[in-house]
């Protein structure tokens, strides 16, 4: 097995547990292997409905319905979690302070040159 570190936001996958992927019962081989026959099944039938040259009506994927479903209403299967609340505060909220922080600590630099007279006001705010 080659060497695995845990990610801290993410379980670890059921092929790298090795309790889980090396101790399997035979009835659990069983299940897997009839589920793969069954993947090919859908799979070759999707294929055969897709290539043939007769075909007049539109093929409906069910799978690909609920994606685009999924992605034309996200906030209905939005999730709050540690990662999204962390992501949100560090491409929302955090640039924000950034931002403002920069022109501030500008602003006071330009203001305090012009304060001791090593740098002219170009434009002349008041008469």
């Amino acid at each position: 097995m080659a060497n695995y570190r845990e990610a801290p936001l993410a379980s670890r996958p059921k092929t790298l547990d090795t309790a889980e992927y090396f101790n399997l019962s035979l009835e659990q081989r069983r299940r897997d292997d009839e589920k793969a026959v069954l993947r090919a099944q859908l799979k070759r039938q999707y294929q055969m409905q897709l290539n043939d040259p007769h075909r007049k009506e539109l093929i409906e994927d069910p799978a690909l319905t609920r994606w685009v479903y999924a992605r034309a209403n996200p906030y209905n299967h939005f999730r709050a979690t540690k990662k999204t609340s962390l992501l949100g505060g560090l491409f929302g909220v955090v640039p924000l302070f950034v931002l403002y922080y920069v022109l501030k600590t500008d602003r006071d630099k330009k203001e305090a040159r012009i304060q001791a007279g090593t740098e002219n006001r170009k434009f002349q705010l008041s008469y």
